[in-house]
C-alpha cells in the first residue's frame, strides 16, 4: 500500500494541511516546518499522485506529440527530448504518427483525442496554413519543425536557410565547386526541404558562383532509399558532383553507400554534409559531418511554451505567438574530411 499525506503528517508531527502546502510548495511555512516536512517525506518515501493533482485543476496531465514518422531517427530523438522535458514539468507524454499525411495532421491539430489532452505539440509536413485558422477552440497548441506557417501559434523551429548557408559555406572552404543537393520537394515552398534548397543556392550565389540546378535532385521521401537512388540518378545522368548536401542524414547516408557502391570515395572524391546528427551519423565506416540541431533545447521550448498556455487562467488575455530559434551546430566530421569540429551557430528568437 502506497505512502499517504496521512503518514507523513503523523511522522512529521504536523496537520495534514501542512503536508500539503509543503508539497504544492505554498508560502507561508517556516523553515523549520518544511524541513520536518520534507525529512519525513524522504524517510517514508512518499511521491505525490500528479493524477489527482492534475485532476484538481481540470487537467489529465498529458500532452500529445505529433510527428510524420516515428521510425526517422531525428523524430525518435526529439521525441526523447520531448519526454524528458515534459517530465520536469510533470507530464506525461501521448506519442502520435501522422505519416506525414495532410489528413492525419489536420485530424490532430482539430481535436482528435482533445478530450485526454491538456495540449499538443505538432510537427506538420503537408498541413497548411488555412487548416490551422480553421483550428477549433481546443487544447493549446505549439509547432515544431521548420515547415513555415502564417497562423496564431507558438512556433520552435532553427533557421534551416542559415543553417543550409552554413554547411554549403564549408564546402566551398574545402574548394568544392559541384555541390549537389538531394532531396529538394516538388510541393509547398514552405517545406523544409526548399528552405535548406534556398539555403544552398542563397550560399554559391554568394561565393559568385553560379547554382548548378542540373545538380539538385528531388526524393520522394527522405531515406536511405531515397538518398541511393537520388545518387544514382545523379551519375547515371553524367552529373557527377565533387560534394553534396543532403536534406537530411538518412538521405546522405544512403547516398554515401551507392557512392561506395560505384566505386567513390568519401570525401577524397565527394565530400558530404548531412542534416539533423543523428546518432548513426557518428558511428559510419566514414563518420558524417552535418548540421545539428540542438534538440533538447528545442524539446524544452516548445514544452514550456505549450505548459506556459496550459496553466494560463482562460480570462488572461494570451501572449502573442512567438517564433523562436534554437540553436545549430555545424559538426564537422570525417565525410569532409576534416578532424572533428564544431561551429556554433543560430542561437536567439
Amino acid at each position: 500500500m502506497g505512502v499517504s499525506l496521512k503518514d507523513v503528517a503523523q511522522l512529521a508531527g504536523v496537520s495534514v494541511k501542512t503536508v500539503s502546502n509543503v508539497v504544492n510548495n505554498f508560502p507561508h511555512i517556516t523553515p523549520a516546518t518544511r524541513a520536518r516536512v520534507q525529512r519525513a517525506i524522504d524517510d517514508l518515501g512518499y511521491r505525490p499522485n500528479m493524477t489527482a493533482r492534475h485532476l484538481r485543476k481540470g487537467r489529465t496531465g498529458i500532452i500529445a506529440l505529433a510527428v510524420p514518422e516515428l521510425g526517422n531517427p531525428y523524430f525518435a530523438e526529439v521525441a526523447g527530448a520531448v519526454i524528458d522535458a515534459a517530465a520536469r514539468h510533470e507530464h506525461t507524454v501521448l506519442l502520435d504518427h501522422t505519416a506525414g499525411l495532410r489528413e492525419n495532421e489536420v485530424l490532430v491539430s482539430q481535436g482528435f483525442r482533445s478530450h485526454v489532452i491538456d495540449g499538443l505539440l505538432l510537427s506538420p509536413i503537408e498541413l497548411e496554413s488555412e487548416d490551422l485558422l480553421a483550428r477549433p477552440a481546443g487544447p493549446p497548441m505549439v509547432l515544431l519543425g521548420e515547415r513555415e506557417y502564417d497562423a496564431p501559434y507558438d512556433h520552435i523551429a532553427i533557421d534551416n536557410v542559415a543553417a543550409a548557408r552554413a554547411a554549403v559555406r564549408h564546402l566551398l572552404a574545402l574548394g568544392r565547386r559541384r555541390i549537389a543537393f538531394i532531396g529538394a520537394r516538388r510541393e509547398s515552398a514552405r517545406q523544409p526541404a526548399h528552405q535548406r534548397l534556398r539555403g544552398w543556392r542563397e550560399e554559391i550565389t554568394a561565393s559568385g558562383a553560379v547554382p548548378q540546378e542540373s545538380l539538385v535532385v528531388a526524393t520522394d521521401g527522405y531515406g536511405r532509399r531515397d538518398g541511393a537512388n537520388a545518387m544514382a540518378a545523379l551519375l547515371d545522368r553524367g552529373e557527377r558532383p565533387d560534394a553534396l548536401f543532403a536534406y537530411n542524414d538518412t538521405v546522405a547516408i544512403g547516398a554515401m553507400r551507392l557512392l561506395a557502391e560505384r566505386g567513390l570515395r568519401v570525401p577524397e572524391d565527394v565530400a558530404v554534409v548531412g542534416f539533423d546528427d543523428i546518432e548513426e551519423s557518428r558511428y559510419g565506416a566514414v563518420s558524417l559531418t552535418t548540421v545539428a540541431p540542438d534538440k533538447a533545447a528545442i524539446a524544452a521550448l516548445a514544452v514550456e511554451c505549450l505548459v506556459e498556455r496550459i496553466a494560463a487562467p482562460a480570462s488572461a488575455e494570451p501572449p502573442a505567438p512567438r517564433r523562436i530559434h534554437p540553436g545549430y551546430e555545424l559538426v564537422v566530421r570525417e565525410s569532409t574530411g576534416n578532424l572533428p569540429v564544431r561551429h556554433r551557430r543560430g542561437r536567439g528568437a
